[in-house]
């Protein structure tokens, strides 16, 4: 399963290795298709490929950790 993520990460979170935890945790490969980081906050296109219940539980985790994550419909991007 390939999903495609737009988060929103908030500046408490900017210097967390969440990457590291989803590939480490979950065995998903993130792709970062677009990023945006500032002092305060970083916007990130993202990809996540892996099982589909692995990927899931990734997305699950990024969500309770305090990440804004939208799903990105196919063909879709945004500009950063």
């Amino acid at each position: 399963m390939k999903r495609k993520l737009f988060c929103t990460i908030p500046q408490n979170l900017i210097k967390q290795p969440l990457l590291f935890t989803l590939v480490n945790r979950f065995k998903v490969v993130p792709n970062i298709r677009g990023a945006s980081v500032t002092e305060t906050i970083a916007i990130l296109s993202l990809e996540l490929e892996g099982d589909d219940a692995q990927v899931e539980q990734a997305v699950r985790y990024l969500k309770d950790e305090g990440v804004q994550v939208e799903d990105l419909e196919e063909g879709e991007e945004r500009a950063l």
